[in-house]
């Protein structure tokens, strides 16, 4: 639900405009109601706006509503919005009287000769470079929504300030429509459904930020985890597997250390050097390469990892396995020739899309392309970047054009995919390297017997599987396909005399490497299909007397309460149909 910058027809301001304006009125009513609040920034963002505030007393969600009523009165009797240019020192005087502290920081952060405004209606006035709408009482309507712990310029070592978030539409359907959507996202948590299914668990006496994968979710990533190496395998890559721990002069080679250090976890000693905990993958996959002499003939190389990395995360931004300290990425590198490098991204992007499809994903490429600070004769850069546009028309990729968001070691492609609720996330990418080849001094000999630089490719394709199988769990609402869902089939007799029947099919499913659920446990067979429907296994086969003298199962799919006899031989031969496949549905 992207907010645009122009107002839509019948519209008297773009809807970002007015969700900044009732930022504002709500800062209003703060100040109202508490005096001596201190206000940081209240901007808005793609589904509303924020404030953030610093009080004596925290909120409540219950002061919300009583914020919200003063903000009607407010809009009522001073509707109309002006604003002021002040000099630099009239506008910190006047926000230094008033002990607004962070305002007076803020206005260090306006450049020299940029015009610094303020914005006042009745007797609330903020800094703020705009825009506005004319009038607060003008019809719209909005909502705050919930309360937020946020550090004062996103620094833990700064005071932590109230964040207050809402929204603000035209229409009140429009509201509606965003309230109803919000409730269906606060449903697909992951971190709800993942208590609720018996998923994941995080435990903070054992460290924030590191993900504990339960058998149920396990069964999840091993699922994704085959596929991954199958389609893979099938594509020419060769598996690898590094340290954990390496040498921290690597990545002073690297230049992790140098560029990334922040995130990087501190080192430790072993036998008089200096070790790290690894925060990516490659340098040893250049590590890799480099152990032997290379031809042309030997490239392209492509090395793939499933390789585990760690690295620091303030704990304010931890959340669920969306933000994590450890994670798994699927990481793969390509070091080839550069007359081989828009083939090897054309095949990147082909085995990117086929994933993505897969998991029921639509998304749109990104080129982003030299930045100010970057490395490599401009010359390579054009190459490569050429390599990227002519790899994306091989395959018909449209490409949005990222003008300098490429690396500052190569341009890249990056897909951001739109998951069911709309939601855009940052995915995929592939990108080009000049910078490791050339600090590691790596070569291959080329057909002129010359020694050249490889160029590399970095790859990943679902990022950290922490994060996408996060993202996984809202995007299927913990209903996964087949393929991949943590128990596939749910064994349920009629009555205990039954269960042999069941257990018999039951051993079957498993020789074929099924994931099922034999449920011969004492109990009502009802409550057992509860169970069933709890955990989302996709089919229920329900067995009696009559099921077992004909060899045939009365088949429930799920979200359905309708059920279908069939021979078993017919449900196992669509079952190896829809796992094969990789059906999206249990058709």
């Amino acid at each position: 639900m992207s907010v645009s910058n122009a107002p839509r027809e019948g519209e008297p301001f773009p809807l970002s405009t007015l969700r900044h304006s009732v930022s504002h009125l709500m800062a209003s009513a703060v100040q109202k109601l508490y005096p001596d609040a201190k206000f940081g920034f209240g901007p808005s963002i793609e589904h509303g706006f924020y404030y953030d505030l610093d009080l004596a007393e925290p909120l409540e969600e219950k002061d919300l509503r009583k914020i919200e009523k003063e903000m009607e009165r407010i809009a009522k009797r001073t509707p109309e919005l002006v604003c002021e240019t002040v000099t630099r020192e009239t506008a910190k005087a006047r926000l230094a009287a008033r002990k607004q502290d962070y305002k007076v920081e803020a206005i260090d952060l306006i450049p020299e000769g940029e015009a610094i405004t303020f914005y006042r209606h009745g007797d609330f006035e903020d800094l703020c470079e705009g825009p506005h709408v004319d009038r607060l009482d003008r019809a719209f309507h909005f909502k705050l929504l919930n309360i937020a712990g946020a550090y004062w310029r996103g620094d833990e070592k700064r005071p932590m300030l109230q964040r207050i978030y809402g929204t603000a539409f035209w229409k009140k359907e429009e509201l509606d429509a965003h309230l109803a959507w919000l409730e269906e996202v606060k449903q697909r948590d992951h971190r709800k459904l993942g208590t609720e299914l018996d998923l994941f668990s995080t435990h903070a006496n054992a460290g924030s930020g590191f993900v504990f994968w339960h058998p149920h979710l396990g069964a999840v990533r091993r699922a994704i985890e085959e596929f991954m190496f199958q389609e893979q395998t099938r594509r020419g890559y060769e598996f690898v597997y590094t340290p954990h721990v390496l040498r921290e002069d690597l990545f002073k080679t690297s230049g992790h250390l140098e560029n990334y250090g922040d995130m990087m976890y501190e080192g430790f000693g072993i036998e008089n050097a200096r070790y790290r905990v690894k925060p990516m993958n490659c340098p040893g996959h250049v590590m890799i390469y480099a152990t032997r002499a290379h031809s042309y003939r030997d490239l392209p190389l492509r090395m793939a990892e499933l390789g585990t990395v760690y690295r620091f995360e303030r704990s304010g931004v931890l959340h669920g396995m969306m933000r994590v300290r450890g994670f798994t990425q699927d990481d793969s590198h390509i070091f080839c020739t550069p007359d081989q490098l828009e083939e090897e991204i054309a095949g990147v992007v082909e085995l990117i899309d086929m994933v993505l499809r897969t998991f029921g994903y639509t998304y749109t490429a990104y080129l982003a392309t030299r930045p100010e600070k970057a490395i490599g004769e401009p010359a390579i850069w054009e190459r490569a970047t050429k390599a990227l546009q002519g790899a994306a028309e091989r395959v018909k990729l449209p490409l949005e054009l990222d003008e300098g968001g490429g690396a500052f070691y190569g341009p890249k492609i990056d897909f951001k995919i739109k998951d069911s609720l709309g939601r855009e996330w940052q995915m995929s990418t592939v990108q080009c390297d000049f910078n490791l080849p050339e600090r590691f001094d790596i070569h291959f000999t080329d057909s002129d017997g010359q020694q050249k630089r490889p160029i590399m490719v970095h790859r990943a394709i679902l990022g950290s599987l922490e994060r996408f199988v996060g993202g996984l769990i809202e995007h299927f609402a913990g209903k996964f396909p087949l393929w991949c869902a943590p128990k596939q089939v749910a064994l349920i007799p009629i009555r205990e005399e039954h269960t042999p029947y069941c257990k018999k099919l039951e051993s079957e499913l498993r020789s074929d490497l099924y994931r099922v659920d034999c449920m011969d446990a004492p109990g009502h067979m009802n409550n057992k299909i509860k169970v069933a429907q709890h955990n989302q296994i996709p089919f229920m086969l329900i067995a009696g007397e009559r099921e077992a003298a004909e060899g045939t199962v009365a088949v429930r799919r799920r979200g359905t309460r309708e059920q279908q006899v069939m021979p078993f031989a017919e449900f196992k031969a669509m079952l190896d149909r829809l796992r094969s496949s990789r059906s999206l549905t249990l058709e």
